[in-house]
């Protein structure tokens, strides 16, 4: 086994968010009639504030030594009818990207992460054959205002898994899932050479779900895989890639994913399946991270901190066996809106929405972990992993 080492000077570093998980506020989209429809544990209100607040998140995520902060642009919030941006929304991302990079952190943007705008919504979302035009028109204002700024880009989160979430609600059909796959694979390659137009050395992808080991887990990979990645690799710059679990497991499909095994070392074997898979491109870990319950201690006894080191160290194992992982970035930065609920916590920041009406940002045991391991560049070599 070759020895450990630091991670390369050029490693990205950074945390994940999305817009409207963060954001919080009223503002007309699909997620608006998504929530109605499921049973209401917590309201989505204010999410935790990110809209208001991002000046404050932004110098914690400074404080960490991040160079990287990847947010979401909420196509919603700056195209509330068609045709119309929103000059106040769009000032609202300005400043946000001009406080990172006022701290030399660069930032990644989403353009889009499961959520559009009402009016697209009453279209018939992403199966109306006039969605990918609406949507490369948003994307091309957004790239024109940005691309001196931003290097790294996103399409969409988890494509593959956005056809299957808007299956559920939109009860699509095998017509309207091929539809929307076919769609969805055709904005991604013109917004891919409209990004590129703007600026020669950008970074594009769209970040995929890593479903874990098991057959279940391997079936799920191919057929997210088929609605949308296998139609983009000639238009992507790198893979990214999302791991959280071992597999798809009963207690995940029931939604208790505070009870599912992290399985660190199930992350070098994901690199090196993607590795192996599509060897002519490095890879990105765009989201990594672990859940608990309202932020107890979980059942297992696995600390955050500890889960973070862990998938760091196989970060490095796969590094050092030759695999081009070009960076890391953990979800997420503050605890935020779970499709549904604010239960499930992912923050190295935790932010009780539902009682704290200051929506307070306490550190987890992560944040020193994380600072240690940014400015040591990794784990150190002694490191074992604990599972």
């Amino acid at each position: 086994m070759k020895p450990l080492e630091p991670l390369p000077p050029s490693f990205i570093w950074g945390v994940s968010a999305s817009g409207y998980q963060s954001e919080g506020g009223n503002v007309d989209s699909n997620w608006d009639r998504y929530n109605a429809e499921t049973p209401k544990q917590d309201r989505y209100g204010l999410s935790v504030d990110f809209r208001h607040r991002y000046r404050e998140d932004i110098a914690l995520a400074k404080q960490l030594g991040v160079d990287t902060f990847r947010i979401g642009i909420n196509w919603a919030r700056v195209e509330p009818r068609p045709g119309e941006f929103d000059e106040a929304e769009l000032a609202y991302y300005d400043d946000v990207l001009r406080t990172m990079l006022d701290l030399g952190i660069q930032p990644l943007i989403t353009l889009d992460h499961f959520v559009y705008p009402g009016w697209i919504d009453r279209q018939g979302g992403w199966t109306n054959p006039r969605t990918p035009d609406a949507f490369i028109r948003y994307c091309d204002l957004i790239v024109r205002r940005y691309h001196r700024q931003v290097r790294l880009w996103l399409t969409f989160n988890e494509a593959g898994f956005f056809v299957m979430i808007e299956k559920k609600y939109r009860k699509l059909d095998r017509r309207g899932v091929r539809a929307m796959s076919d769609h969805l694979i055709a904005a991604h390659r013109s917004v891919y050479d409209l990004i590129h137009a703007q600026r020669a050395d950008a970074m594009v992808s769209s970040n995929v779900v890593c479903c874990g080991e098991g057959l279940i887990s391997w079936f799920l990979q191919r057929h997210t895989d088929r609605l949308f990645l296998d139609g983009v690799l000639d238009k992507l710059d790198c893979i990214a890639i999302d791991y959280y679990y071992r597999g798809v497991t009963p207690t995940l499909l029931k939604g208790r994913m505070w009870e599912c095994d992290p399985a660190p070392d199930g992350l070098y074997r994901a690199l090196k399946r993607y590795a192996k898979k599509y060897p002519q491109l490095p890879i990105l870990i765009a989201e990594n991270g672990m859940p608990t319950l309202n932020a107890q201690p979980r059942a297992d006894g696995v600390t955050r901190s500890e889960a973070l080191e862990d998938c760091v160290y196989w970060t490095q194992r796969a590094h050092a066996d030759g695999i081009d992982v070009i960076g890391y970035l953990y979800w997420s930065l503050t605890d935020n809106f779970e499709w549904g609920s604010y239960g499930p916590r992912f923050g190295l920041y935790t932010v009780d929405v539902l009682t704290d009406p200051t929506l307070a940002r306490v550190p987890t045991d992560a944040v020193k972990t994380y600072q240690s391991i940014i400015r040591e560049r990794g784990v150190p070599a002694s490191h074992r992993p604990r599972r």
